[in-house]
This record gives structure tokens, C-alpha cells and sequence, in this order.
């Protein structure tokens, strides 16, 4: 990540930091992984640490319908009904040790309460709608493409800005980072990375808020989300800086890796934590030796699945794929194109689709919310 600083901040890390009427400011370390992770260090008009209560929490870990798969899925994820709570319109789909995947379509901006996700790192891909993320350490404006990256920790709020909005989720159990190999050993995005520096929506600055009162954060923990109330609120930083922070970049600035035959998958990688990735497919021009193939050649997923998240345009390798279908290609079996699919795609020169990927090493359980979406002929889908 990049050095960030909002705010005021006094010039010395741990020392006493008043304001002009001699008031404290309460210095708070933000990060994970003990004290040798990546961290901000937050400024405070109040201790952060005010509790007025704690009430009974809710299970929302994911249940599994089917705990062993082995089957092709295709999952229609705008069959998600609209719900008007953020929370409470979050789909767990797909899980695993790792991570746990979904779909959300929330009418209501978060106005009641805040969140905090104390287990995961959060990627939420914008596929529909925009408004503010807004968080203690600065807002973020969205709209349709983003991805809003957001470590565990972060209290936030979501304003959309109309009731249509539609997002896929992944939620991480290790920190979602950019891909090593497209770093240097300063950590520097390097030349032949397909996005850099200048592609990332940073927090902007936010005055903070003195309020003292009642303010309720559902704090998600264990899979659990408990309801904590506090006495002051969360939105009263005055200042920090640090490498740990959200922050958003759109697939539409993900720029693609291409040649004269057909690319394999890792080209397109945008992200990745511990067990799995995550990949931008985006518009972009075809293979262009004579007699390449643009569609994929037939492959084995052996060690991973594959979970791809069909966005817009024209999905050239499948049949009958819509805005908002999920299809999963489970390890252990081959999987490629549909019949028809390889031979329509030669003498095209490009492709308009846009689409997230994510490959899991480890295999994904399926809760009942993703059968209830199912189309159940895509098993048999490549039959001739």
C-alpha cells in the first residue's frame, strides 16, 4: 500500500497531542497482525473504547447445503430478492476456509448503525449502483466497476445514492493485497503491472464528528455479528496516516495483458490473498497470430475451483449467460467453452466482456440461498 495522511497529526508518534484549548487527542493503532503487520495510527477527540452495552448476537456464519461438490453450477445472482438492510441483504453463497462469497442487494443506505467486520477483509465489486463508503478514516465515492477494498477492523457506513443496487462480495480471511509479482521490493507497482498508483480512489478527508450519545456498531466476529453500543462517535478522527486503510479502484482501469495466442488466466489477476485470487476479465483485442483461438482451450481444474461472476457484455466462452450469473467449475473435473462457443469465436478480433473471477485452492462448500438460484441444466450443458 501507499503512505497515506489525513488529517492533523502531531510530529511525533506516541506523544501527548492536544488541541488550541488544550483538550487530548486520544492516539489510537490500527492494524493486524500483532505490531509487526502493515498499520495507520488514528488521532481521536474521544477514547475510543466507551462501551454502554453489549447485546445477544446473531449467527450469521454459512450453512452448508452441500459440503463435498463436484458438479458444474450455474447460479443466477439477480434472483437475490432486495432487501432494505445492507446486512440483512447479504447472500452467503459459496464458502471455505478462506473466504465466503455472496451476492447483496440493499435498498436503504446504513443510517441506524455501523458495521465492522473483525474477521475478514472485505471486497465488495459495485455491479450495479453508487454512493459513499463512508469510513473513521475518510469517504469514498463508488460507482458501477468499483471494487471497495476494506480490511478488517474498518467501521463504515454505506450511502447509496438510489434503491437499484447490486453487489458481489468476498469476504477474506487473510488480507486481500495486489499481486507480488507486480511489485517491486519497495512494494511499488512495477511498469508491466496492468494497474498502478494513479488507479486508487484513496479516503478523502471527513471533519470529524463530536458527538456523545448512544451509537450502535454491529461488529461481526467468530461469524457472529454482535451489537455493541458505544458513547461517542465512531466518525471522530481528526487526523492519521499509515499504509492501513480502504480504499477503491474500478475493473474499468484494469488495463489487459494480451498477445499473439491465447493469454492463460493468471494475466488477468487484480488481487489475491492466502488460498485463493481474484481476476479482472475486461474488454480487450484477441489473440492475433493467424490461426489463433480466442476462446479457452479446454482445462482441468485440479488443485482450484473456479468461480466466475458474469458482469456485462458479451460472454463469448458460454451459452445463455446473463448480467449477475455465477458459474462454478469445481477441482478434480476438466471444463471449457460450450459447443459452438470455439468455433464462433475464430476470426473475431475483441471482446466487450467484463467479468470477476475468483479461484479458490481449497474446495467450496454451496449453502441452500445459492441452490434456491440455481439453473439446473448446466451440468449437462455441454452436451452436443
Amino acid at each position: 500500500m501507499i503512505y497515506h495522511k489525513l488529517g492533523e497529526i502531531p510530529n511525533k508518534r506516541h506523544t501527548v497531542f492536544q488541541d488550541e484549548n488544550g483538550r487530548y487527542r486520544y492516539e489510537q493503532l490500527f492494524g493486524t497482525e500483532g505490531f509487526s503487520g502493515i498499520s495507520s495510527l488514528l488521532y481521536h477527540l474521544h477514547r475510543p473504547t466507551q462501551i454502554i452495552s453489549i447485546g445477544e448476537p446473531i449467527d450469521v456464519s454459512p450453512k452448508a447445503a452441500i459440503e463435498k461438490n463436484i458438479t458444474p453450477r450455474c447460479i443466477k445472482g439477480f434472483e437475490a430478492k432486495p432487501t432494505d438492510d445492507f446486512l440483512e441483504s447479504k447472500k452467503n453463497l459459496f464458502f471455505n476456509n478462506d473466504l465466503i462469497m455472496g451476492v447483496a442487494s440493499p435498498k436503504k443506505s446504513m443510517t441506524d448503525y455501523f458495521y465492522k467486520n473483525g474477521q475478514c477483509d472485505e471486497l465488495i465489486f459495485i455491479h450495479k449502483g453508487s454512493g459513499t463508503l463512508k469510513t473513521f478514516l475518510g469517504d469514498i465515492k463508488f460507482e458501477y466497476g468499483d471494487y471497495l477494498i476494506i480490511p478488517r477492523g474498518t467501521i463504515y457506513q454505506i450511502e447509496f445514492d438510489t434503491e437499484d443496487n447490486r453487489l458481489f462480495f468476498v469476504e477474506s480471511f487473510s488480507p486481500i493485497e495486489t499481486p507480488k509479482r507486480y511489485r517491486n521490493k519497495y512494494g511499488q507497482l512495477l511498469e508491466h503491472s496492468p494497474f498502478c498508483e494513479r488507479d486508487i480512489k484513496m479516503p478523502e478527508f471527513r471533519e470529524p464528528i463530536d458527538e456523545k450519545g448512544e451509537f450502535l456498531i454491529k461488529v461481526k466476529k467468530a461469524g457472529m455479528i454482535h451489537p455493541i453500543t458505544y458513547a461517542t462517535h465512531p466518525f471522530d478522527v481528526v487526523g492519521w496516516d499509515g499504509y492501513f486503510y480502504p480504499y477503491a479502484t474500478s475493473i474499468h482501469d484494469f488495463e489487459p495483458i494480451t498477445g499473439r495466442i491465447h493469454q492463460p488466466p493468471p494475466v488477468h489477476q487484480h488481487f489475491e490473498a492466502n488460498n485463493f485470487v481474484v481476476c479482472s476479465f475486461v474488454p480487450r483485442l484477441y489473440d492475433y497470430h493467424p490461426k489463433s483461438v480466442p476462446a479457452p482451450y479446454n482445462h482441468s481444474n485440479i488443485d482450484s475451483e473456479e468461480i466466475l461472476y458474469y458482469v456485462d457484455g458479451d460472454f463469448m466462452s458460454r451459452n445463455h449467460i446473463e448480467q449477475g450469473y455465477f458459474t462454478l467449475h469445481p477441482g478434480g473435473i476438466p471444463h471449457g467453452p460450450h459447443p459452438g462457443a470455439m468455433e464462433r469465436s475464430i476470426g473475431k478480433t475483441e471482446t466487450e466482456e467484463l467479468a470477476v473471477m475468483v479461484d479458490p485452492f481449497h474446495p467450496l462448500k454451496l449453502t441452500q440461498e445459492a441452490l434456491d438460484m440455481e439453473d439446473d441444466s448446466y451440468k449437462t450443458s455441454w452436451l452436443e
